[in-house]
């Protein structure tokens, strides 16, 4: 593209457009038209100077131009009631079940690495001896230790936020660091799942891996299942820039990119629900079959509200993405 003959035919468009939306006084019907009609084609510029020749001086101009036009013919709009519960019926779920083939992989191969560290700290003195002094790792695992107390050592409310901050953090982390090819979601994944094998592993060496699953699965399951959904996002976003499909891969990045912006806010509604479990649940007096019931029923309508409602809202045509009339105007681009 010459991108000064292609600024000498469009640039009297452009000021016509700068010029209505100057217009302090109401437009008339064929000027309204007008004005949508430049807006689409200003637009549909833009985007060819972004992919043919990118210059940050106009691209400036006419992305500002371009916005305040979409604002201009959109108008502005404040979020309501329907629009959270357009989110949390519709693009939440949705986002979450499209990113399935990610999550599930996830979440199997982690679930696995945890059983099998696991398996290799509790078969293994020499390991555990290394993590701590024996004295040490009595102390843990007695009836009555520190893994047990530790769910009761604060007020349960106190502790409900301290855990659902700080698992609302990872969970944004995985999601964010995902843009970095994946890798900051593989190690902090391999940190939580090494967290969890250490105490899987000391727990049943000691004889009592019964306890550790009636105190970690209560709230285990849904919060997990969270982080899973999470990396598994993050790890998506990163192979987004690797292979980008038929997208460009700045319009890929910022799809997947805004899906991931919303599913950290559904999932921390999510780890809120696992917080409170973990705060008043998993430290009650319940008999230990209950506490896990708790645990399995909160993960079994958490996955019943992401099949049902999110596969539906998916074949409807939601993908998690923000509408079309909130998103920029792009051209299409051949595969």
């Amino acid at each position: 593209m010459d991108l000064d003959v292609f600024v000498s035919v469009h640039r009297a468009e452009w000021d016509r457009l700068d010029a209505l939306l100057r217009r302090r006084r109401r437009l008339t019907g064929v000027e309204a038209d007008e004005l949508v009609a430049l807006y689409q084609r200003t637009a549909t510029h833009l985007s060819l100077i972004q992919s043919s020749a990118p210059d940050p001086h106009l691209t400036g101009r006419l992305s500002q131009l371009v916005a305040r036009a979409r604002s201009a013919v959109a108008g502005t709009r404040r979020a309501s009631w329907r629009d959270v519960t357009h989110f949390l019926g519709h693009s939440f779920p949705a986002a979450v079940y499209r990113a399935r083939h990610w999550w599930v992989p996830t979440a199997l191969v982690s679930t696995a690495v945890a059983i099998l560290l696991g398996w290799w700290i509790g078969t293994h003195p020499e390991v555990q001896s290394s993590l701590a002094a024996p004295s040490q790792l009595r102390e843990l695992t007695r009836p009555g230790g520190e893994y047990e107390t530790y769910y009761s050592s604060h007020p349960a409310a106190a502790f409900a936020a301290q855990v659902w901050t700080n698992n609302a953090q990872a969970a944004a982390m995985c999601l964010v660091l995902g843009v970095f090819l994946g890798l900051p979601v593989l190690w902090i994944l391999f940190q939580n799942m090494l967290n969890l094998g250490v105490g899987f592993g000391l727990m049943s060496s000691a004889g009592r891996l019964d306890t550790f699953l009636g105190l970690v699965l209560p709230h285990g399951l849904l919060e997990l299942t969270a982080v899973f959904v999470a990396a598994g996002t993050g790890l998506r976003l990163g192979w987004t820039l690797i292979d980008p499909g038929p997208r460009t891969r700045r319009a890929a990045l910022a799809e997947e990119g805004r899906a991931a912006i919303g599913m950290a806010i559904g999932l921390a509604l999510v780890l809120l629900v696992s917080g409170a479990i973990e705060g008043f649940v998993t430290p009650s007096g319940l008999p230990t079959w209950a506490r896990i019931g708790i645990g399995v029923m909160a993960e079994l309508a958490f996955l019943a509200y992401v099949y049902v409602l999110g596969g539906r809202a998916t074949r409807a045509g939601e993908t998690g993405d923000l509408g079309a009339t909130e998103r920029s105007a792009s051209v299409p681009t051949a595969a």
